[in-house]
């Protein structure tokens, strides 16, 4: 038996409200849970002493029981994850984009990644269609002529390049 830590959504339309909760991996999200360990208002509010101050969002957590069921070996979802990352239970994941933004290089595909034709996949993906895209060899050379020269003629759609194909083979 796989235990989670998730949310169960409480509240009413458009104002929800989530329980921490351990729960099993393959019972329904609003079923009894295991424990709540805390809950998580997402609708962000003013401060209540009158002061202008930024608005937050209410998060309640028992660290302690969430330390211990992890420890158990409880796996937290996504949402959780990041609220236990917040109150320092856990380490932080870090999404790709945000890894690309502070480390440019690691968003390029590595050098072994280069195929056949000597492409990386994201180049060969841009450079031909997904119409032309075929296994026979006279096919692909004409569009890697018409790739590489514009004064060739475009190869014809499906259809239209197996009559000029048979015909300028026979």
């Amino acid at each position: 038996m796989v235990i989670r830590l998730r949310l169960a959504r409480f509240g009413r339309k458009h104002r929800p409200v989530y329980n921490i909760v351990v729960m099993q991996a393959r019972s329904a999200r609003n079923s009894k849970p295991i424990e709540v360990i805390g809950t998580y208002d997402p609708i962000p509010r003013k401060p209540e002493n009158g002061e202008d101050g930024k608005p937050f969002k209410d998060i309640q957590l028992d660290v302690s029981r969430a330390k211990y069921w992890l420890g158990v070996g409880a796996q937290p979802s996504d949402p959780v994850w990041r609220l236990l990352s917040m109150f320092g239970a856990l380490e932080p994941r870090y999404k790709v984009a945000a890894l690309s933004a502070l480390n440019p290089d690691a968003a390029k595909p590595h050098p072994a990644a280069k195929d056949l034709l000597g492409k990386t996949p994201s180049e060969e993906s841009k450079a031909v269609p997904k119409l032309f895209t075929a296994k026979k060899p006279e096919k692909v050379a004409a569009i890697d002529a018409w790739m590489k020269d514009p004064s060739v003629p475009k190869p014809p759609v499906w259809g239209e390049a197996a009559k000029a194909f048979k015909q300028s083979s026979a």
